[in-house]
């Protein structure tokens, strides 16, 4: 009798980027012949791919291995990303992990498994680690069909060398480096093939991207050229890396999407300055106002950070201030986390952690309050919209280009599918409307 497949699951920790890296070490587990189970269910076989960007970012990856060995006590489990390449030596010492594999060697993860039959527990973690990280072929066996059907992650750069004092990743991940062109290209294809209708672009610093005198824009227009690509979508960029050139076209385009996630951090020039970030407040003013003005319609996110060293009730209430009186559709808000070996690391004047979670939960609120006022603007357009899946009351919802998302009632599947939209109404976090036509 054949033996069933060993199953494998895979978990992702962290950013866009992580996510594409393991959809693409989830595409060659199951060319391999592992049968890929969905997280939390019995397995064989666990690869986590961690982030090192905040303390609780790794306090997440060791729960998340204690808690596989207790439904599958046997399972073989194998760390990746930047956790691994940071922490490796606290990784050492995590029970029940049996290999350990640094940025250089990640997207060969597979290779260094035992074979099938020889997947067991080890008595000793494996560690494949090294200090310097200039991998720049982004050549992987498959395209990530273990991607959402709809939107597909395509990594076209890594690494960064911007250097914030607050940043680990520079130490994760290495100095910057951009995918092949026809490496992208190639990938791109193959997504489209399999169905997906949206492209993310993603890396550490996708601004930056170079390759034989090309730019992020001009890979985006190779990108529009292909059978199969219906949107284009950017994923965080800094707002230092994006020329006036590519909001221009952003505003004519009819793939790319009127969509920016541009990092802010604070509002506050002390503590920018302290962050060794590249724009003054007023400079990062000037640039939104530049790319709401070119740009109709724009859906605007960002980053804040609130408990960075030295940052006292006037600072935040900088940071307040910004963040209010911008045209944000929402912001995603982080807690200061200090990371072994950046120069924050070292820093004085901490911020008492009560006062962090008061700030924190201060800046959720208003993100909330700006994004139903920025989905009720909506109301009364004619949007297209993605469809992914249903949800708890039954409504179909998606994305609009510009990130609203936009719940209907249908009576056909409309997986998939592209759709304009009515919008009627909003509510938190979701927006609502009726087929068009309908």
């Amino acid at each position: 009798m054949r033996a069933a497949p060993l199953r494998a699951s895979l978990r992702t920790i962290g950013c866009r980027l992580n996510q594409a890296e393991t959809a693409l070490l989830a595409d060659r587990l199951k060319k391999d012949g592992y049968q890929l189970v969905e997280p939390g269910h019995p397995t064989d076989l666990l690869v986590l791919n961690t982030c090192s960007v905040t303390e609780s970012a790794e306090k997440d990856c060791r729960y998340l291995v204690r808690r596989t060995l207790q439904h599958s006590p046997h399972a073989f489990v194998a760390v990746t990303g930047c956790y691994a390449q940071t922490g490796a030596d606290a990784l050492r010492r995590v029970p029940g992990i049996d290999l350990i594999v640094g940025t250089q060697y990640k997207m060969n993860l597979p290779d260094y498994l035992p074979p099938p039959a020889a997947l067991r527990k080890q008595p000793a973690p494996q560690l494949l680690h090294t200090r310097k990280i200039d991998r720049d072929d982004f050549v992987l066996p498959g395209a990530g069909d273990y991607q959402a059907l709809n939107r597909a992650n395509l990594k076209i750069q890594d690494g960064c060398q911007f250097m914030c004092s607050f940043c680990i990743i520079p130490f994760a991940r290495g100095r910057e480096r951009s995918r092949r062109w026809g490496d992208a290209l190639r990938e791109a294809e193959d997504l489209t093939a399999r169905g997906h209708r949206e492209l993310v672009l993603t890396g550490v610093n996708i601004g930056q991207y170079t390759y034989d005198g090309r730019s992020l824009l001009d890979l985006i227009k190779e990108l529009e050229r292909i059978e199969g690509v219906d949107r284009i979508r950017i994923s965080s960029i800094e707002p230092t890396t994006i020329p006036d050139a590519l909001l221009d076209y952003m505003a004519t385009s009819p793939k790319l999407c009127r969509y920016l996630h541009v990092p802010l951090q604070s509002g506050d020039d002390g503590i920018l300055q302290a962050m060794n970030r590249r724009y003054t407040v007023k400079e990062y003013v000037a640039f939104v106002e530049k790319a709401v003005c070119r740009v109709p319609d724009l859906g605007l996110g960002t980053d804040l950070m609130v408990g960075f060293p030295g940052e006292g009730e006037q600072e935040f209430a900088n940071t307040l201030s910004v963040a209010s009186d911008l045209p944000f559709s929402y912001f995603h808000v982080f807690s200061f986390s200090k990371r072994p070996g950046t120069a924050a690391a070292r820093m004085t004047n901490p911020v008492r952690s009560a006062t962090v979670a008061a700030r924190r939960r201060t800046l959720s609120e208003l993100s909330r309050a700006k994004r139903l006022a920025f989905y009720q603007r909506q109301i009364g357009r004619a949007v297209k919209v993605l469809f992914e899946a249903t949800d708890d009351r039954g409504l179909w919802t998606g994305l609009t280009g510009n990130y609203v998302r936009l719940g209907v009632m249908a009576p056909t599947d409309l997986t998939n599918s592209i759709r304009e939209v009515v919008v009627t109404g909003a509510m938190d976090g979701l927006a609502v409307g009726h087929l068009a036509g309908c």
